[in-house]
């Protein structure tokens, strides 16, 4: 039955808001445990649409994946499958972080081009020309990424862009090749050095964990283990963002705030009071209308492009005009005109976005096309009056555990709305 979000604008957000494990994190660290024989328990995952997702792709690998509330449970056979059903994989981008893993496994990986969130093209060119540095061949065949090696070596591998999925499935693929492999220019996220936590606690050998270089030692073997996944930085900037354009007055725990730090220093420069209250807790409060900034996306440490729809909903209502510049996926400014159904005065051209702020928006009926571009649609509405239909809402539960009660609890005017069926 197909679902809506109701969203009354005008409320003041005010209150705290628990943040659990990372999506971005979670779905690669599911396919972390594949790398170990045995039973491995992810605890604090998020109860979101994904987790379930991915532990279809593992069950179509042969693996017995349990999923209790914020808890995984992954069984992995000595007799790991090597190809990933397609029905599974079609339905989320993240399922491509197997190919790593099998190839390291198996020697030999069959894995559909994943599907996932319209935000622009995310090719596969550098994952496979990092396998191919550690002896693997690969091609795409039939729609599917095949893989096969006799042996991985280890190589010095050197990135074009800090692609966090390349980064990932070649540092999987190497924790179990011989030899040492470098991977240079590799993604720095939080999220990657969660990952290289898990894989240490497993028996990989990783220096660097952090840096811009990682240096890989092969092991012959990994072991199961149980690991906690990090605090979602997302999902907690997406309730820092909400507090500041409400004129509220926030406090988020459960993330890192050191994982925001470009992110807080972009709200205060909005006229946001932050506070870092603790290693796990932050607080944002704002008592007037919020000023336009700039923003830039780029790969960590600056500022997210998952956080981009939420600038430019600050925007949108902020004082003064904003230019907000993607330089992640080419994609990401598609709901823009959604936004300028919401009222917003805002201009795309190319990989930029003029956004001049008005006082206040209008409601209207909107369309989620992604997570975060739904994320996004309803704090504007928060700011827009009247009430706000907000459809295709799956996406935001892709991504987002108890969205709409974690609003309510701040004191947003939102429900959830289940649709009648067409007769």
């Amino acid at each position: 039955m197909a679902e809506h979000f109701a969203i009354r604008g005008g409320a003041r957000l005010v209150g705290t808001v628990d943040v659990v494990g990372a999506k971005n994190s979670v779905l690669k660290l599911m396919a972390a445990a594949l790398l170990a024989e045995g039973t491995t328990t992810i605890t604090n995952c998020p109860e979101i649409l994904d987790v379930p997702l991915m532990a279809d792709v593992l069950r179509s690998l042969g693996c017995t994946v349990t999923v209790e509330g914020d808890t995984v449970i992954i069984d992995v056979p000595a007799g790991l499958g090597a190809e990933a059903d397609y029905r599974s994989v079609s339905k989320l981008r993240a399922s491509v972080c197997v190919l790593g893993p099998l190839v390291a496994r198996c020697r030999r990986a069959v894995v559909p081009l994943p599907g996932g969130d319209a935000i622009g093209q995310r090719p596969l060119d550098m994952h496979q020309a990092g396998l191919r540095k550690l002896g693997a061949t690969t091609e795409i065949k039939h729609g599917r990424v095949v893989a096969e090696a006799e042996d991985l070596r280890g190589a010095q591998i050197w990135l074009d862009f800090p692609s966090v999925g390349a980064t990932e499935n070649i540092l999987m693929a190497a924790v179990l090749s011989d030899g040492t492999t470098v991977i240079d220019n590799a993604a720095r996220e939080p999220e990657i050095v969660d990952l290289c936590t898990m894989l240490s606690h497993m028996g990989a050998k990783i220096d660097g964990i952090g840096s811009s270089t990682l240096t890989v030692h092969g092991v012959d073997a990994l072991s199961p283990t149980e690991h906690r996944v990090i605090g979602d930085r997302i999902v907690g900037a997406t309730w820092g963002f909400a507090a500041a354009m409400t004129r509220g007055d926030v406090t988020v725990r459960g993330v890192d705030p050191h994982h925001l730090d470009l992110v807080l220093d972009k709200l205060r420069s909005t006229g946001a009071t932050t506070e870092i209250l603790g290693p796990q807790e932050f607080r944002v409060a704002m008592d007037r209308r919020p000023k336009a900034v700039d923003f830039v996306t780029l790969p960590y440490p600056g500022f997210p492009t998952d956080l981009q729809p939420m600038a430019i909903a600050l925007s949108a209502i902020a004082d003064g005009t904003s230019m907000i510049t993607e330089n992640v996926f080419e994609s990401r400014f598609r709901f823009v005109d959604e936004m300028v159904r919401l009222g917003a005065d805002a201009r795309t051209d190319g990989h930029h976005a003029v956004v001049r702020g008005v006082p206040k928006l209008s409601s209207a009926p909107v369309w989620a096309s992604d997570i975060r571009a739904g994320a996004g649609l309803a704090l504007a509405a928060l700011c827009a009056d009247g009430v706000t239909q907000l459809w295709d809402v799956e996406h935001i539960d892709r991504g987002y555990p108890r969205f709409v009660e974690n609003l309510q609890s701040l004191g947003a005017d939102i429900v959830r709305v289940k649709d009648e069926p067409a007769p």
